[in-house]
């Protein structure tokens, strides 16, 4: 068993760590996740039967987890919320966490598109960061996301009309702060 964690983690580390950064934009966040990805993994391991390859596998294992962790923040946002009553604008407090210094570094151009990302739901993002970031194919999307290939198609596109949107107003609002 320890040969094959030290080949998933010598091949898929990397990348798995960048696709659960671009979703929680925090590297110690990240780290903790990804520990916690392999945990499961190892717990999990003898459920594996091979109808997925072990990049999909592990990929789908760090969504739920990356899911999971938000589904926590929100219950806990939500309390924080409902116990000062501060009503709909308290929902939209943005979590201010420093992007990660890869994030850091990208120009302008990549930062706004990060930023749009950072607007589109959760499945969106996740279908973008695959496909686009981690080059996943269509069929690979789908294994990790539990999906169609049809529901990632259509994600997929309803994210980048999304990020375009997304874009366009990042734009009208910079035209909007220099006048």
């Amino acid at each position: 068993m320890k040969p094959f964690f030290d080949e998933l983690y010598e091949k898929y580390h990397q990348d798995l760590f960048q696709y659960i950064i671009y979703m929680v934009k925090d590297r110690n966040l990240a780290e903790d996740l990804v520990q916690d990805v392999y945990i499961k993994t190892f717990k999990s391991y003898d459920t594996f039967d091979g109808r997925s390859s072990e990049k999909t596998w592990l990929f789908s294992i760090a969504r739920h987890v990356t899911i999971d962790y938000f589904r926590k923040q929100n219950r806990k946002r939500k309390r924080v919320m409902d116990f000062f009553d501060w009503g709909e604008k308290g929902e939209e407090i943005k979590d201010k966490s420093p992007m990660p210094e890869e994030i850091a570094v990208l120009n302008d151009e990549m930062q706004a598109v990060y930023r749009a990302l950072d607007e589109c739901t959760v499945d969106q993002s996740s279908v973008i960061i695959l496909r686009f970031i981690q080059n996943m194919s269509i069929q690979e999307t789908a294994e990790v996301l539990g999906f169609s290939e049809s529901k990632v198609k259509t994600t997929q596109h309803r994210a980048m009309k999304a990020l375009k949107k997304n874009l366009e107003d990042q734009d009208e609002g910079g035209v909007q702060r220099e006048a």
